[in-house]
């Protein structure tokens, strides 16, 4: 028996509803994320989204930034005609935790750190900050539309404005800009199109790099973004259009993910959501990773390009190969595929044990991937049951730190798993839990026929998978 899967990407699921979020800080295990006009969502574990978080002050479009042991938030009072004309300021504060229920949770009294006139060529709104991981020093960008994107520095003490900074031109036509730092490159990323027009918003996210975090940041063909270049990073798709606002979290070395709102979600009524992606980098640059559809698929190891299989005898297809120095006469009749009926009978009825081996679309190297929504799940994704395509029969991991096939799936934590596509588009996979053990292991190729649990090392291809829909 086949199962038919649809294709299906998955949003943040809970109530996910937020316009111009945060870059996502995580604090004491929960998740977090601020946006216009005060307060903004909270997750206990990266996937199911919920109001709750706190920040006064309201406004429009913060960031925040983990710096020591506190979170700095900045963000804009007015500014972007909100008032009717495009004078605004720039403001930040410090709390101790983002936990509204925690004892120490306290705002600061918020310090202005750029400021903008109605008739300035730039608009103090859309603040983005920067912790520079070379020397310490923390960045603030700002603007809209309305004129220049400008940077300045602040004291990553204090949360002010370095006296006598001056403010930099970097960028136009953008707004939204944050700004990061990755192998000897800076980057600033512009939120590009129209937005607050729900369906019709045209939003989208663009790049550019620089040596220097004061610019001049040029796009992939030579533009500076001064003079309007930036290349693209993510654009509407998947019933969601107007992505805008852009921040990144690193997971672990080569698993990062890119947080942002869609201005309009279709299937969720045209409400602006919080949406997460992987985060991948192609020769340098940014680039918006897949969100994983449910499907059936080869698991090709990136080691060798073997597929991950049931380890049961190899069932022959009736038919011979054909002389083909002989001339044939007979009619050209299409051959069947190998069908589970044809070979499930000679299949052990408990646990299988699970190889690697070549790829032959045969129904002992076929998995069906679907997500269980009771289970959860991580930042930016549903944990997942991996079975024999037509079958209950599941991956899970054991406690000698093996995999096999179970007769059947049950949700148990052993075979429930994590799918994060890493930076260089392959896959982690990775179970929720092994029994016995605390330690993240993922499942890894230890040699070309052999799949087992170690730990991932992104600097490995036995730590890599790939996903084809065959």
């Amino acid at each position: 028996m086949s199962v038919l899967i649809s294709q299906r990407t998955f949003a943040q699921i809970g109530t996910p509803y937020i316009h111009d979020p945060s870059t996502i800080m995580e604090c004491e295990g929960k998740y977090y994320t601020f946006g216009t006009g005060g307060g903004g969502l909270i997750s206990e574990d990266g996937w199911t989204w919920n109001g709750g978080a706190e920040r006064p002050g309201g406004g429009a479009a913060p960031d925040a930034v983990k710096i020591g042991d506190r979170y700095l938030i900045a963000y804009s009072a007015t500014g972007g005609g909100l008032g009717g004309g495009h004078a605004g300021r720039v403001l930040t504060m410090w709390n101790n935790t983002l936990d509204p229920k925690s004892p120490d949770f306290k705002f600061t009294e918020p310090i202005e750190v750029a400021h903008s006139l109605d008739d300035e060529d730039c608009d103090a709104i859309d603040a983005g900050l920067l912790l520079d991981p070379t020397d310490g020093r923390l960045w603030l960008s700002y603007g809209t539309y309305f004129g220049f994107i400008r940077i300045v520095e602040l004291d990553p003490k204090t949360g002010k404005r370095v006296e006598g900074n001056k403010e930099i031109n970097v960028a136009i036509d953008c707004e939204a800009t944050t700004l990061m730092y990755r192998d000897g490159w800076y980057y600033l990323l512009g939120t590009h199109g129209t937005c607050c027009d729900g369906p019709n918003s045209t939003y989208n996210i663009v790049v550019g790099r620089s040596r220097s975090v004061t610019g001049p940041y040029i796009d992939n063909v030579g533009r500076d973004m001064l003079e309007g270049g930036g290349k693209l990073v993510i654009a509407a798709g998947e019933r969601k259009t107007g992505p805008g606002h852009f921040g990144r979290f690193v997971v672990a070395d080569g698993v990062e993910k890119m947080s942002y709102h869609y201005e309009a979600d279709f299937d969720q009524g045209g409400r602006s959501v919080l949406a997460i992606r992987p985060l991948l980098w192609k020769n340098g640059w940014p680039v918006a990773g897949e969100a994983f559809k449910e499907g059936t698929y080869e698991i090709e190891s990136e080691r060798r390009g073997y597929a991950l299989e049931l380890a049961v005898d190899f069932v022959r297809m009736q038919g011979s190969m054909h002389r083909f120095w002989e001339k044939d006469a007979q009619p050209m009749t299409p051959l069947k595929s190998q069908t589970l009926e044809d070979v499930i009978g000679t299949w052990p009825k408990g646990d299988i044990n699970v190889r690697i081996g070549d790829y032959m679309f045969r129904p002992h190297q076929k998995w069906t991937i679907t997500a269980v929504p009771e289970a959860g799940g991580y930042l930016g994704g549903p944990y997942y049951k991996i079975v024999i395509e037509g079958t209950n029969r599941a991956l899970a991991a054991t406690a000698d730190a093996e995999v096999v096939a179970v007769p059947q799936f049950t949700g148990s934590p052993e075979q429930l798993w994590r799918i994060d596509q890493l930076t260089d588009g392959t896959y982690r996979i990775m179970p929720k839990k092994v029994p016995g053990t605390d330690k993240e292991l993922v499942l890894v190729s230890a040699g070309d026929s052999t799949p087992t649990l170690g730990l991932f090392d992104m600097n490995s291809d036995n730590s890599k998978w790939n996903f084809h829909d065959r």
